[in-house]
């Protein structure tokens, strides 16, 4: 082959045709193999809510759920991710606000915004990963459910920077979102028992 050619699945040059799945709408993309999941999502199809803050996988700015793990989606090559599910923070708001983005409202929990899409995400992904039972590096007893307290919050979203040091609201924020969670988890059983 010569690098016009073209095959199943490949485009011109050193371009491949890949599928995302971006809030829950298709994309075929055109894209360089070495191109991240943050670029393809920004600079290919439009997508600004996730944040290129410092392109290195340190800050977080440009967190999303990619099948349904929290990512850092500059670190993450779009190639590997074919056919993949993405949801960024503006996904998680379809049809209203999700209750992280309505409380993050409610607690003042950002200043500037930049870091915020991500903060979400990884919020909404760190719930995800509680309800599994993954233990942080904090957890008291390894044998029981982690329980959500503020030092649980903190390590989770440890690789979620803010510049503008929002993080007390960040946390009371989050907390409010998952004592809400478990009063509803604990309603939801005490109606179970009652039948």
């Amino acid at each position: 082959m010569t690098p016009g050619d073209t095959q199943t699945g490949r485009g011109h040059g050193s371009d491949l045709d890949i599928v995302l799945h971006v809030d829950g709408v298709e994309h075929r993309v055109p894209i360089d193999v070495r191109t991240t999941v943050l670029d393809a999502l920004r600079d290919r199809l439009g997508i600004t809510s996730p944040k290129k803050g410092c392109d290195l996988g340190q800050c977080g700015a440009c967190t999303v759920l990619l099948d349904g793990r929290r990512v850092v989606s500059c670190l993450s090559l779009a190639v590997s991710h074919d056919g993949a599910e993405i949801v960024t923070a503006a996904g998680l708001a379809e049809g209203g606000l999700h209750p992280l983005q309505a409380q993050f409202i409610e607690d003042d929990a950002f200043q500037c915004g930049y870091c915020t899409p991500g903060q979400i995400c990884s919020a909404v992904g760190m719930f995800d990963e509680l309800a599994d039972g993954a233990p942080s590096h904090v957890t008291a007893d390894l044998d029981a459910a982690p329980e959500l307290d503020d030092d649980e919050i903190r390590e989770r979203m440890s690789g979620n920077l803010c510049r503008c040091a929002a993080y007390p609201n960040i946390v009371a924020a989050i907390r409010a979102v998952a004592g809400r969670d478990t009063d509803a988890d604990t309603a939801s059983a005490s109606a179970g028992e009652g039948r």
